[in-house]
């Protein structure tokens, strides 16, 4: 396994995420990937299957101290009290007395971002937290962000594919010592039916999960996974055994749009940064 370093962090390349992945699905899946190789775990309290997760890394028999976990609390919680009595239960529900990363899932301009970034530092100063980082956060807020903290914010994991480019988040994380974590690589599964994915792969003998999550991680950028298939989660993770040329690296950079985000919800989205 790969690892991405920041800010002491040492976060293994490839995660396996549960977004949108139903309680037992999320079991199963977790206890399968971690018996197969797979030591990074991303959810959420609004995933709603913290508790599954949790039991499918007791089911798995992988040492906790192995496992790099990452739960991300839910703008709902942010105020102080609430912040605080959330992570009690996430780590309740995941079986655990410590997650490995801590995320503000989205901005909240209803809480003070002091508060929040405030709040993370407790936690993780109680021990309850290994490393803390921020979720869809645009440029300015993750400026803010470490300029509030007194621990080193660790990632901002933003949309990431093929179709979107994220030049200004990935350059703010650069001078900030800062990683990136990238979730929907699969853009919804419109890579799927893309002819320069499809000729990529059919040159290195992959499948076009594998290119694109080998395009993710071979920018230094850490790579979500998603799938409710054991045989796509063994699949997605052979991806360290190539790389992709330079040429190849630009031809999917060159699929970006000026429309390609895919991920905006109102009322949580902030302004997003300019596509450079």
């Amino acid at each position: 396994m790969t690892f991405v370093s920041a800010n002491d962090a040492s976060i293994p390349a490839l995660g396996f995420g549960t977004f949108r992945v139903p309680g037992p699905d999320a079991e199963r899946m977790v206890s399968h990937v971690l018996a197969n190789g797979y030591r990074h775990i991303d959810t959420a309290q609004i995933y709603g299957n913290e508790a599954e997760v949790g039991e499918g890394i007791r089911r798995s028999g992988i040492a906790r101290s192995d496992i790099f976990l990452t739960t991300k609390v839910w703008v709902a919680n942010y105020k102080h009290e609430a912040f605080i009595a959330s992570v009690d239960e996430s780590l309740g529900k995941l079986k655990t007395d410590y997650v490995d990363l801590l995320l503000l899932h989205w901005p909240n301009e209803a809480v003070p971002l002091a508060e929040q970034i405030g709040a993370l530092n407790e936690v993780a100063r109680a021990g309850k937290v290994r490393h803390i980082g921020v979720s869809n956060f645009n440029t300015v807020l993750m400026q803010q962000s470490v300029a509030l903290s007194s621990l080193p914010i660790v990632t901002n994991q933003v949309e990431y594919h093929p179709y979107i480019g994220q030049t200004p988040v990935l350059r703010a994380a650069n001078q900030l010592d800062m990683s990136v974590t990238a979730y929907y690589a699969m853009a919804d599964g419109k890579v799927f039916d893309d002819a320069v994915l499809k000729a990529i792969a059919a040159t290195h003998g992959k499948s076009i999960a594998q290119i694109v999550l080998r395009w993710i991680v071979q920018q230094g950028v850490i790579a979500l996974s998603k799938t409710v298939s054991e045989h796509r989660a063994r699949e997605n993770a052979a991806i360290f055994d190539f790389e992709l040329s330079p040429d190849e690296m630009a031809a999917i950079h060159a699929l970006a749009k000026a429309d390609g985000r895919i991920v905006s919800p109102e009322g949580l989205a902030p302004v997003w940064d300019k596509m450079a």
